[in-house]
């Protein structure tokens, strides 16, 4: 009988925000890896798009999950019809992310920026755990920034309600993903996952045009001859999902493809610990758990 890590079946990643951008690029290239996609997005028609060119680009099985993650109903729907689709999980790719230069309030009346770049991430890997412990060895990627390095966790001010800033929005929930990736390789020590938090670089995306801060309205297309291509920013997020001797590395940032070392505030597991807490009682999940669904 073949071992786990020589089991025949195709390896399937599951990839978030991936009609578009590093998200699109990122499926793109796992799939020429050889694995099976799943791709989550929000507008049905730019996933159905992006799922065609993924086939066209000669890859096995897509899948297209269709889900507004800024809505924790929604995080949950897409993960029961995961689970329902994919038999395996071998990889999580927490890849969805936004900017938000207002202050907006999603459906669960929670700010949008911390809904959408932690929350659903959060509540999403811990409602596919069982599927990717079932599916060891397995892997979670978690797509953060180099703008965890000037966050913080306002524990008093979350949601931004006393004192709204989109940049500061945005740092926090970047250092949020980082937090929660460390935490999480704690916690799933010795279960044959891992989990990694990444900086894929300044990308030339569509990245904060919905509600854009002067920085993407006047400073963005000056720089946009010298940014990453989406594909050169997957570059990183493909490397964690598949290098093979990074199946054993967990808790660590990666940048380049090479793994650096994180800002200090990243490294504070009493921090870590409570933000998992508070992340659990907004998303109603038991903050003991480390496994999700069946």
């Amino acid at each position: 009988m073949a071992r786990p890590s020589e089991d025949p079946r195709p390896r399937v990643a599951l990839i978030t925000g991936a009609s578009g951008g590093i998200g699109k690029a990122t499926a793109l290239g796992l799939a020429r890896a050889g694995m099976h996609v799943a791709v989550v997005g929000r507008d049905r028609q730019r996933t159905e798009a992006a799922a065609l060119e993924i086939r066209d680009a000669g890859a096995g099985a897509v899948h297209v999950l269709v889900a507004d993650l800024s809505s924790q109903a929604e995080v949950r729907r897409v993960a029961d019809e995961a689970l329902q689709e994919l038999p395996r999980i071998d990889v999580l790719v927490n890849n969805v992310g936004g900017f938000w230069q207002t202050r907006h309030v999603t459906a669960d009346g929670l700010e949008r920026t911390f809904a959408v770049n932690h929350l659903a991430p959060f509540l999403l890997t811990n409602l596919l755990l069982g599927r990717l412990e079932q599916s060891a060895p397995a892997r979670v990627v978690t797509v953060s920034s180099n703008a965890h390095r000037t966050g913080r966790i306002d524990f008093d001010d979350l949601q931004g309600q006393q004192n709204y800033s989109g940049a500061r929005a945005y740092d926090q929930s970047k250092l949020a993903n980082v937090l929660f990736a460390f935490e999480l390789a704690r916690r799933l020590r010795g279960t044959g996952v891992t989990s990694n938090a990444l900086h894929p670089g300044v990308v030339r995306t569509s990245f904060g045009s919905e509600d854009p801060a002067a920085v993407q309205r006047f400073v963005v297309p000056v720089l946009k001859p010298f940014m990453k291509t989406p594909a050169q920013g997957a570059a990183t997020s493909i490397h964690l999902a598949t290098d093979p001797d990074l199946a054993r590395v967990t808790g660590g940032f990666f940048s380049n493809s090479r793994r650096v070392r994180p800002s200090r505030r990243s490294e504070d597991r009493a921090d870590a610990e409570r933000l998992w807490r508070v992340s659990a009682e907004l998303v109603g999940t038991d903050p003991s758990a480390t496994r999700g669904g069946p």
